[in-house]
């Protein structure tokens, strides 16, 4: 029998899984859409031939077993309270802070619950998925679009969580590199470009290192030399301590 998955709100993490489910699969499950993002749903089913758009959020659930939550957190319980789901539904929650707990209240009478953090390299086939608790319907979904990982307790995903509020900081960190090339003299362009390549490089070396991170660091840094200087004036200036006491921050508030 042909898998299936029906998506409930239709933005660009649905776009990314959805893209990411069918790229360069030979037989992609049948996909089913939320009205809700019409323009994202209209895009989804114009490229896939596997993808529909339904009339309502409830014919998402009549139309499968498998049922991914991608609404905002803010207007979940409101969005679900007019669902109707069944007991042979597996749903798997891609809602940053709400818990299992309240999860299962809202669907009840769901069989099965899963929370999972896609990330937006789904659309490549390479997001490392942190899900809980482990659940063969939901790990054969990301495993499709790139990996899985399962911490052993549900407290432990919100950290998995608190982890990916660092893009946007580190994207900034990015820009400001960027911007203060542009500030020597160098086209802005090509500062962006150059920042790009050589910390997208950089990257690669991540995705091949299996050791500490720590252990990386060092590689790229000689005694004296000009990353050991730069590195020195962030760690003095209290960069990682503000990194620390920002993430528990964020922590705090995806356990309420």
């Amino acid at each position: 029998m042909r898998q299936s998955y029906g998506f409930v709100g239709a933005g660009e993490l649905t776009a990314a899984v959805v893209t990411g489910l069918n790229a360069d699969a030979a037989a992609p499950p049948e996909v089913f859409l939320s009205p809700r993002g019409r323009a994202v749903g209209r895009e989804l089913a114009d490229r896939f031939p596997n993808v529909r758009v339904r009339g309502s959020n409830q014919e998402v659930l009549d139309a499968t077993t498998t049922v991914v939550l991608a609404v905002r957190p803010p207007v979940a319980a409101e969005v679900l309270a007019e669902l109707t789901f069944r007991p042979e539904h597996v749903v798997v929650s891609a809602l940053a802070g709400v818990h299992l707990a309240r999860l299962r209240e809202w669907t009840a009478p769901a069989g099965h619950v899963v929370r999972s953090i896609p990330l937006p390299q789904a659309v490549r086939r390479q997001s490392l998925t942190a899900l809980y608790p482990d659940h063969a319907v939901a790990r054969e979904l990301f495993e499709r679009v790139g990996g899985v990982v399962v911490p052993a307790e549900e407290a432990a995903l919100d950290s998995f969580s608190a982890a990916t509020a660092t893009f946007a900081a580190h994207l900034d960190y990015l820009t400001t590199i960027a911007g203060w090339l542009a500030d020597h003299g160098v086209d802005r362009d090509t500062a962006s470009a150059y920042t790009a390549h050589i910390f997208g490089q950089l990257g690669e070396s991540l995705l091949t290192h299996t050791g500490d991170l720590a252990e990386l660091t060092g590689r790229y840094m000689t005694p004296g030399g000009i990353n050991e200087q730069l590195l020195g004036d962030l760690r003095g200036a209290g960069v990682p301590d503000t990194v620390r006491g920002a993430l528990d921050r964020v922590l705090a508030r995806l356990r309420g």
